[in-house]
């Protein structure tokens, strides 16, 4: 049988599944892993051996070597990665790549037990494609049973994809063409470049590997046709990695030229060493044709020799690569606030979502030490915290303004139901974290009025302000440790005393009503004490606001005045509880009212 039109369109339709099937799975891994792999290839690389060890186990989940380099280039231009601990990554990403091909020369699987059969693809895929469609379509969007499931269906079309290729390419071992053109990239050169504008071209050395492992199935490529092609598509998957690094920092770029260093080198080397003692022994197997599982036994020994030649002299690629990559004279690079916060990480929204969730709660930590500092100088004002806490609201200002950008376009990427409901989350607490330090220069600002003025609160008004404030600083600690610890349980008795500082705050305002007919405060002291209490009690606000969003997002809705009207409206004993206990705990001084002691100014009165 011929090689004709309708064989061409069952091998596109195969490569189209394959290609599919490996970004399906590639995908369910990532999201499945929840961005955590990411997150330990980011902390554990101080150990040059535990950064390949890492790189080649990430790569190996995650089934892109490019994506893991992509993200290496990210973690060097954000500063948290040095080059020296990003050389080891890169290794180990190369090693991880073969897995693949490993996965996909289980179609050569032959035997007539019973065993053996279900070994191959077309036996077991079946079956993970018939529990992955179950799974999905059972699956509630609280749980990773879907993600699990579209690993196992990505998984099948792959290996269906990867038989239907194989299965069409066959009749081409009678084209008389094709088989010299196959014969042609015996020639090291031409394999090399034919090899390396595959990869670059479709930015994967897993998918190329698995075209080039479906020629074999044609009978009619040799080893010594294979060999160079291989070696080529390790410097092509090199692409992505340097174009991810356009616009960006100078470390970044030569993170990318290290991986290009890495497998250039080593394919020289590697090419020059092999044909040389090929032309003393002569090789048999190169006239041997290729097979699926010869295919990934050469990538395999390819990339673990380089690996473990390059290792000693991993220092070397980083210093090549600033050779190439030079710093100008007198030329300082300076990095950038949120860095961190890399368009790079898009491409893996687990891991952008793990690290959003990171800057919030730094963002959230900057606006709670300035609702801090401004109630810690009431009564003992310093300038110098004055200025502090104008830079933490600009600090937390920026936070707002990145994250939320970065969210935006995070939100637009295929995100999980945990994800979205995190950006949810997110992108409602920033505005309130902002809104606690906007309150929080409120606060210093009615403090520095008293200390410009000469005023001050009579001993008996600042032990209630001291009991307010210690309120305060209770609800803001529930709220913001809540949110960095995703604790819906603290997050929950968070309402409870937003309900008492509400009382303590009507309380306060009719004592000083009562000192101010008694003459025992000014009118102008009066209206600092309520700018205070209102920006404090609406500081309560905000981090009732952060804890309803956390429980709310949760159960997929979000409605605060439908939550508070419930949780009342039901009066559950345990809220009633805590709030009984939390009175007990900011009960305000015996309200007594000192006849000999002004509080309108410094000055005794």
């Amino acid at each position: 049988m011929g090689f004709d039109f309708f064989n061409v369109l069952t091998m596109i339709g195969g490569l189209a599944m394959f290609l599919y099937g490996m970004d399906a799975m590639g995908d369910g891994l990532s999201k499945l892993s929840g961005g955590k792999l990411e997150s330990i290839l980011e902390k554990l690389t101080s150990n040059r051996l535990m950064a390949v060890i890492l790189g080649a186990g990430v790569t190996a989940v995650i089934q892109s070597s490019s994506a893991t380099t992509v993200m290496v280039v990210g973690f060097v231009n954000s500063g948290i990665m040095k080059l020296s601990q990003a050389v080891g990554i890169i290794m180990g990403a190369n090693i991880g790549t073969t897995m693949t091909s490993w996965l996909l020369s289980l179609v050569e699987v032959e035997g007539t037990n019973f065993f053996m059969q279900m070994l191959k693809p077309t036996s077991f895929s079946p079956i993970l494609a018939l529990i992955g469609i179950s799974m999905i379509m059972t699956a509630k969007d609280t749980n990773k049973k879907k993600d699990i499931g579209n690993i196992l269906v990505g998984f099948a079309i792959l290996m269906f994809g990867m038989d239907t290729m194989s299965g069409a390419v066959k009749p081409l071992a009678e084209v008389e063409e094709f088989t010299s053109i196959l014969t042609m990239f015996s020639n090291p050169i031409l394999g090399v470049i034919a090899g390396a504008v595959l990869t670059a071209v479709i930015q994967s050395s897993s998918a190329s590997v698995g075209i080039l492992q479906a020629l074999c199935a044609t009978g009619a490529m040799s080893f010594g046709s294979a060999l160079p092609i291989i070696m080529g598509q390790n410097i092509g998957t090199c692409i992505t990695a340097i174009m991810s690094a356009f616009g960006a920092s100078k470390n970044a770029k030569r993170a990318s030229m290290i991986h290009l260093y890495f497998n250039l080198i080593g394919t020289i080397v590697f090419l020059i060493v092999f044909y040389i003692l090929n032309g003393i022994f002569q090789f048999a197997f190169m006239n041997d044709a290729a097979s699926a599982t010869g295919i990934a036994v050469v990538h395999s020994i390819f990339n673990i020799v380089c690996t473990v030649c390059w290792f000693p002299f991993a220092n070397v690629l980083v210093k090549l690569a600033e050779l190439t990559i030079r710093d100008k004279v007198d030329e300082k690079e300076t990095k950038h606030e949120f860095a961190i916060l890399d368009e790079r990480f898009l491409e893996q929204p687990a891991f952008a979502m793990e690290l959003c969730r990171k800057e919030a709660i730094k963002m959230a930590e900057v606006a709670k030490e300035a609702i801090y500092l401004a109630l810690d100088n009431i009564g003992n004002y310093k300038e110098e915290d004055y200025i502090r806490v104008q830079e933490m609201e600009a600090e937390v200002d920026r936070y707002e303004d990145a994250l939320g950008s970065y969210l935006v376009k995070l939100n637009n990427k295929d995100l999980s139901p945990r994800d979205s409901r995190s950006v949810s989350v997110i992108l409602h607490c920033i505005n309130d974290f902002e809104r606690i330090s906007d309150h929080a220069v409120n606060i210093i600002e009615s403090a520095k009025e008293m200390h410009d003025k000469k005023l001050s609160f009579s001993k008996n008004a600042m032990k209630e302000f001291e009991v307010f404030s210690s309120a305060v600083h209770k609800i803001v600690h529930m709220a913001v440790h809540a949110y960095a610890d995703n604790d819906l349980e603290n997050a929950k008795v968070v309402e409870p005393l937003e309900q008492v500082i509400n009382g303590l705050n009507a309380e306060m305002k009719q004592r000083h009503i009562r000192r101010l007919r008694k003459g025992k405060c000014t009118i102008e002291l009066g209206w600092i004490l309520q700018d205070l209490l209102t920006n404090i009690e609406r500081v309560s606000d905000h981090c009732s606001n952060i804890a309803i969003c956390m429980i709310e997002v949760k159960d997929d809705e979000f409605e605060a005045h439908s939550y508070l009207e419930a949780l009342k409206e039901n009066n559950f004993e345990w809220y009633k509880n805590a709030v009984y206990a939390y009175r007990d705990k900011f009960a305000l001084p015996e309200n007594v009212i000192d006849e000999e002691e002004s509080v309108t100014s410094s000055v005794e009165a």
